[in-house]
């Protein structure tokens, strides 16, 4: 079993090609298009809540698990009949506000953020991985795919690098930078479970951290 260790961030290779930037910018153009339209909404929070909702049901879909509308919705007046996977989806809308609040008390996004948005969303505290033997497979033919670093002092070291790489600026456009981060966490893979929605999770506050919003004043939530 060989274990992939990633570099260490900021890469030594020139991640603003051409056919990138024009993706970029592209993206840019659909972010800026959003905001304009969520400023001219009279309750953002409709917008907002709707989208935290829809986030967290699309990528827990990624996961296999399943849920409708109706049941999100629904959860939010009658918990007492709601599927696993309509459960699943609201923890995944739990560690995202935890995370806004986090990112909005301290103006960073550190690693102990991140552990606590994991075990909001997996609902234990099991933490940074300390023991060997974590692969990812081929769901379909069981062929091993990644096998992530494997020893906790490691896997530290690299949520280190991360961690800052994360919270300085610099002139690499974010959405780019975004993906590095993605790349990143998800090669690392430090959580025994809940990796790829905790990676998800942690593209939103990036993005939200750099923007200086004030989620809980924005949208009334706190």
């Amino acid at each position: 079993m060989t274990e992939f260790i990633p570099n260490n961030l900021p890469l030594e290779i020139d991640i603003e090609t051409k056919s990138i930037l024009k993706k970029s910018i592209t993206a840019n153009r659909a972010l800026a298009k959003l905001n304009g339209v969520a400023k001219i909404i009279p309750n953002q929070a409709i917008l907002i809540n709707s989208l935290i909702l829809q986030e967290a049901k699309d990528s827990s879909e990624i996961e296999n698990i399943i849920t409708t509308h109706d049941e999100l919705f629904q959860s939010g007046l009658d918990m007492s009949s709601i599927s696993h996977a309509t459960k699943e989806v609201q923890s995944y809308s739990r560690a995202l506000l935890k995370g806004f609040d986090l990112v909005r008390e301290h103006s960073l996004l550190l690693t102990r953020h991140i552990v606590d948005i994991q075990e909001e969303l997996e609902g234990n505290v099991a933490g940074i991985r300390k023991q060997a033997g974590t692969v990812l497979k081929n769901q379909a033919t069981g062929e091993v795919i990644h096998t992530p670093p494997q020893d906790e002092a490691t896997i530290r070291i690299l949520l280190d690098n991360l961690e800052q790489y994360m919270n300085v600026e610099d002139d690499v456009d974010p959405l780019i930078k975004m993906a590095v981060i993605h790349y990143q966490f998800e090669s690392i893979h430090p959580f025994y479970d809940g990796n790829g929605r905790t990676g998800r999770i942690i593209n939103i506050l990036y993005l939200t951290q750099l923007s200086h919003i004030d989620f809980n004043k924005s949208t009334n939530l706190s």
